[in-house]
């Protein structure tokens, strides 16, 4: 890991979910080894090399600023976070418009099975503001992604609904350097009660 992976490339969380199939319950308030998830996501993002850390939030966000531990983050509000993980994506990539940041690698508040050797892994693979790579699950295309700066815009663009930068990333196939990390990681997403089981 050098010193321009940690300048360079700012940690873009997506925290904004609501957690519809788990009573609402925001998921960055669900609690993992004694702690909100949004504070162990942060906590991956930061002991695997990310230096700038932004945390897009949404449903709950006054509570979820009240009760977990971001100091250091910047705090992005999603009003439209309803619609869904595109429109998180949106706001996390204008929040980073000005920053100096090369590079997003965008992670998701609910997935913490993925942890700080994937998320090192596809870090380490950033080259320039051209870069996108997509850590893999036995091939499949999976998260962390990192997205090089200059193709925020595009992703923007096409980012609708909870496809989030899916559309782009179909379109760049070719482009996207996959990092295996089914050695070091699973994927799942706490997104139903049968889910949380995962959490400890």
């Amino acid at each position: 890991m050098t010193d321009k992976h940690h300048e360079e490339v700012t940690g873009l969380l997506l925290a904004a979910g609501g957690g519809r199939r788990l009573g609402g319950r925001p998921k960055a308030l669900l609690e993992h080894r004694g702690r909100p998830l949004v504070e162990h996501a942060v906590g991956v993002l930061r002991a695997a090399g990310c230096g700038r850390i932004h945390v897009v939030l949404g449903a709950s966000a006054d509570e979820v600023r009240a009760r977990a531990e971001l100091g250091g983050c910047v705090l992005v509000d999603n009003p439209g976070w309803a619609d869904g993980m595109g429109s998180s994506l949106r706001a996390g990539l204008v929040s980073l418009g000005g920053t100096g940041a090369r590079a997003a690698l965008v992670s998701l508040v609910d997935q913490p099975g993925i942890g700080t050797a994937a998320v090192a892994r596809v870090l380490g693979a950033y080259e320039d503001e051209k870069s996108l790579v997509s850590a893999a699950y036995d091939g499949v295309r999976g998260h962390p992604v990192l997205f090089g700066a200059a193709h925020w815009a595009g992703i923007a663009a096409t980012a609708t609904g909870d496809r989030g930068a899916r559309a782009y990333l179909k379109e760049h196939d070719g482009e996207i350097r996959l990092v295996e990390c089914a050695d070091v990681a699973e994927p799942y997403d706490v997104d139903t009660e049968a889910d949380l089981r995962h959490l400890e």
